[in-house]
């Protein structure tokens, strides 16, 4: 799976996790939490079903460094077999 791909499932589980169709429309560099006002628990959630949906495995202890979707692409890339 590359980058693209990958991009374009986050962008799905977003907007399935928040109901809004401005996650398709992210700017990739841009903290994801400012851009769809997003609190924690919405932020979990997105987590949780990236890790269903991919199949990469994301410790707690990493969730601060998934701050943009430039920042999950990149960390789910690097850990897709």
């Amino acid at each position: 799976m590359n980058a693209g791909e990958i991009e374009s499932r986050v962008r799905k589980i977003l907007a399935e996790i928040t109901a809004d169709t401005g996650a398709l429309e992210l700017k990739p560099d841009v903290r994801i939490r400012d851009q769809l006002d997003l609190d924690s628990m919405d932020f979990l959630n997105f987590l949780i079903a990236v890790d269903e949906d991919l199949h990469v495995d994301i410790p707690e202890a990493d969730y601060p460094k998934l701050r943009s979707l430039n920042d999950i692409v990149g960390y789910i890339e690097a850990r897709l077999p």
